[in-house]
């Protein structure tokens, strides 16, 4: 590499950026990536406390699927990217990886520090100069790109870039959504970015609710969404509604029911593992002198927060019936009325559209510059498929760049 090798700006120090860099330097292009934030990683890092899920080890058609109505787009950049691969890579970096039960991959010590730190020192290895604190302020009348820094603002003229800048989640992390606006001016087109693996409200909780059970985990709980089949997991009751893992693998759907009606109904099942017939003949059993709380405790195991939640949803006529009863047990609905706020969100729905990017994710309005990552307009399920997508998306922008160099430099 010398002072002749073409010369790209990544703009965004995230997994999609970092990627980016990794496959240019690798080409022979000088590279420097700016970050907003004082350090590299941020959002990576924090995706790793409490064990770093790199991907999934599931089979290759059902992986593609948990990308929805964007599976095509996600299938392109996958297809020599792939979840194996992105094992063979973290491999190369001197960190092993294991399948746990769920099928979720992980470094063997759960940490997502010590990975990034090889990478980081590989990229250093490969010349690429890291600049931190220096946000991407959009483009000046030359085209060269505006970079605000601790000195003050400087002009890179750059002969290609690549824009890794995340979705509009977690904006304290740098994933703030502020390139929308300067993408939009050029003639990009953007869908609307929305919350995505997100907790949910409802109208209002009753005090007693709120005050007993906020915080409460509900398990085990089978949920759906109405007129489709329950999915059994846990979810945990909030102040306004409920969030976790249950709701996070239905929240596009939710979310899109919500956009569609203004409201979307889930049915609960209390007791996925009973039949109505059995729940409605343990009901049906004489409580004497005992309490409905007591008598649900005694013939179900059904107390605390799932007990809180019941009385919270159905009628109190059902508790007179046990059949009726045992019917709310086994599909309760509850009405959500909005999604949590975008900032609060897992990750973000919507970016840049693929109809707006060539098939090496370069921008039609403005070639020479690339995308990569959760900017980009797709979303995934938690379980690894977000970050698998994100490295592989900055394969293919840092491989688009150099190929679009090649053809356009003398």
């Amino acid at each position: 590499m010398n002072d002749s090798s073409p010369f790209v700006a990544v703009i965004g120090g995230g997994p999609a950026g970092l990627m980016a860099a990794e496959v240019l330097a690798q080409g022979g292009a000088r590279v420097a990536l700016y970050d907003a934030m004082p350090s590299v990683g941020r959002k990576f890092l924090l995706a790793g406390v409490g064990g770093m899920n790199i991907t999934h080890s599931e089979p290759k058609a059902p992986f593609l699927g948990r990308y929805g109505a964007r599976r095509d787009a996600l299938a392109t950049l996958l297809e020599d990217f792939d979840a194996d691969a992105l094992r063979a890579w973290i491999h190369g970096l001197g960190i092993d990886t294991f399948v746990g039960t769920s099928g979720r991959v992980f470094p063997t010590d759960m940490k997502a520090a010590p990975l990034l730190r090889a990478w980081l020192k590989r990229l250093k290895d490969q010349g690429v100069t890291l600049h931190t604190r220096n946000r991407w302020l959009g483009w000046d009348e030359s085209g060269a790109l505006r970079i605000a820094g601790p000195e003050g603002e400087t002009r890179v003229k750059a002969d290609a870039c690549v824009l890794a800048l995340g979705g509009g989640s977690w904006a304290r992390l740098g994933s703030d959504g502020a390139w929308v606006p300067l993408l939009e001016a050029r003639g990009v087109a953007i869908a609307p970015l929305q919350p995505a693996n997100c907790g949910f409200e409802v109208d209002a909780w009753s005090p007693l609710l709120k005050e007993k059970f906020a915080g409460a985990p509900i398990k085990p709980v089978a949920m759906g969404l109405e007129g489709e089949p329950l999915r059994q997991g846990e979810f945990v009751l909030t102040a306004g509604g409920i969030e976790g893992s249950l709701v996070y693998a239905l929240s596009s759907a939710i979310r899109e029911r919500i956009n569609a009606s203004g409201r979307a109904t889930l049915h609960l099942d209390l007791q996925p593992g009973q039949s109505l017939e059995k729940i409605t003949r343990a009901l049906s059993r004489p409580r004497g002198s005992r309490s409905m709380a007591k008598h649900l405790h005694s013939q179900l195991g059904l107390d605390g927060a799932r007990a809180g939640l019941l009385r919270e949803l159905s009628a109190k006529d059902d508790f007179l019936d046990p059949a009726r009863l045992a019917a709310a047990i086994k599909r309760l609905p509850l009405t959500l009325v909005r999604p949590r706020p975008l900032d609060e969100a897992i990750s973000s729905a919507g970016g840049v559209t693929f109809e707006a990017l060539d098939a090496g994710l370069m921008l039609q309005a403005l070639p020479g510059v690339f995308c990569a990552g959760e900017m980009l307009d797709w979303e995934a399920p938690t379980g690894g498929y977000l970050l698998t997508a994100c490295f592989a998306s900055g394969r293919v922008a840092g491989r688009g760049a150099l190929d679009w160099l090649a053809a356009h430099r003398g």
